[in-house]
């Protein structure tokens, strides 16, 4: 096997700081894993893109909220008028410790 970036050593450290209890065989292919990630990495390093605006997220977002609008709503007595108990401006509610 051709030497990677990553170590089985370096992958049984990084299972012990991540508290993985890791058998051999996923060690192995953690590594292997690991390796080609990192391999595919330094393929995409190869890119030139100095011509690409950098982007703050891969996917373009738009707000999605409205504009905050005034608007009318319930009066006090309206929205009080089924309430099980009120005090003429609030719910009154059992105390909750």
């Amino acid at each position: 096997m051709k030497e990677g970036k990553i170590s089985l050593e370096e992958v049984k450290h990084i299972a012990k700081l991540a508290r993985l209890r890791l058998s051999e065989n996923e060690e192995e292919l953690m590594t292997h894993q690991l390796n080609n990630i990192l391999l595919y990495m330094e393929k995409l390093n190869e890119l030139d893109t100095s011509n690409i605006e950098p982007m703050h997220h891969a996917v373009e977002q738009v707000n999605v909220m409205r504009d905050d609008k005034l608007k009318p709503s319930l009066s006090s007595e309206k929205a009080l008028s089924n309430a099980p108990q009120q005090n003429g401006v609030f719910f009154v509610v059992p105390k909750v410790l």
